[in-house]
């Protein structure tokens, strides 16, 4: 007997087995097409940005009130090329209650009110975001140990009158050598500054001008900043260094920008402390910009032709024409000095340009 005679029964056996009816997605990848559209999330709660760690957010939600707390929070996938800085208000998804292990997401930035920038150097394009929303600088430069640098004073001016940000000004270390020939560097400016020696730190005085505003702190390396901070904000704990005595430079300690809450006699702030740089670039900044950081020049500078560069070989400009006439005086030609100095960084870029 051959088993050829049951072919029709194996196709009837067979026919369970039968997948043509099977329902396959026409997608070759096996998944939905990606959608453009985004949800609203209409349920995200405002925070504070606080600080970063290694992709991680510390966020204060309901800052302020009973509620106050503290969330981790990662950044959504759509926000990667967006940076997210210390100072930012984001908006805020997911498990917000702040308990332990809890993960949170950003969606959203508000609105920035300023935004703080600088650049490798002068000639870079790229700009690094330092901090947002603040409303204030403080400048921290020492009377020595290391020297002080009047050009980068100048410079965080600049950056900080670009971004409209009230600029203030802490000389330390004024028990090692007398800043009086430094400030005079100043003069003329609308810049408030105090002064501070070891055992004589102004806390209640800097403090006092702290109060409802946001303020990033800035420096050089070494000169006393994050002392600074942790008198102010005594939690704070932030690591403090010494000044190398063979090449007087500072070493840097304060590896991460962090906001820190002050609380004084009169109500609160914040402290936005940063890490401390040797150089500051102004390359993402416009040179149209820069003599506003300039008070009493700019004032000059109203009577020079139109497309006035301001240069040492600027023909008919106000501000030569004065200083040559003795009416600006030593500190003012100290000052038209700075001031020609950056605007000539930006010049040698400008003719550096491909094209050019």
């Amino acid at each position: 007997m051959s088993w050829l005679d049951d072919a029709d029964d194996l196709e009837d056996d067979f026919e369970a087995y039968d997948e043509s009816s099977f329902r396959t997605r026409p997608n070759p990848k096996a998944n939905r097409p990606r959608t453009k559209r985004r949800p609203a999330h209409d349920d995200a709660v405002i925070g504070r940005v606080l600080g970063v760690d290694r992709g991680r957010y510390s966020v204060l939600i309901d800052e302020n009130t009973e509620d106050e707390r503290a969330v981790t929070s990662t950044r959504a996938r759509e926000l990667r090329r967006m940076p997210i800085v210390t100072g930012d208000q984001a908006r805020v998804v997911g498990d917000t209650s702040g308990a332990e292990g809890t993960l949170s997401r950003i969606v959203g930035i508000v609105d920035r009110t300023s935004l703080l920038r600088r650049s490798a150097d002068d000639t870079d394009q790229v700009e690094r975001v330092i901090v947002a929303n603040a409303d204030q600088m403080l400048v921290v430069v020492a009377a020595a140990d290391p020297e002080p640098r009047a050009r980068l004073v100048d410079r965080y001016l600049v950056a900080a009158l670009d971004a409209g940000i009230r600029p203030l000004l802490v000389v330390t270390k004024t028990d090692l050598a007398d800043p009086t020939a430094f400030l005079s560097h100043f003069e003329g400016l609308d810049l408030r500054v105090f002064t501070s020696a070891q055992e004589e730190m102004p806390i209640e005085e800097i403090g006092a001008a702290l109060v409802g505003h946001s303020t990033v702190f800035v420096g050089h390396s070494g000169v006393g900043k994050s002392t600074l901070v942790n008198a102010l904000v005594p939690t704070a704990l932030r690591a403090t260094g010494h000044v190398n005595q063979v090449t007087g430079r500072g070493r840097h300690t304060s590896s991460s920008t962090v906001s820190l809450r002050y609380h004084g006699a009169d109500g609160t702030g914040w402290v936005i402390d940063t890490p401390g740089v040797r150089s500051f670039g102004l390359g993402h900044v416009d040179p149209a910009n820069i003599l506003a950081a300039f008070t009493e020049l700019s004032l000059i500078a109203e009577d020079c032709p139109r497309g006035c560069t301001h240069l040492a070989d600027a023909p008919d400009c106000a501000l030569i024409e004065a200083a040559e006439r003795g009416e600006l005086g030593e500190t003012g030609r100290a000052r038209l000095d700075s001031l020609q100095r950056l605007l000539q960084t930006f010049s040698d870029k400008a003719d550096q340009a491909p094209g050019r």
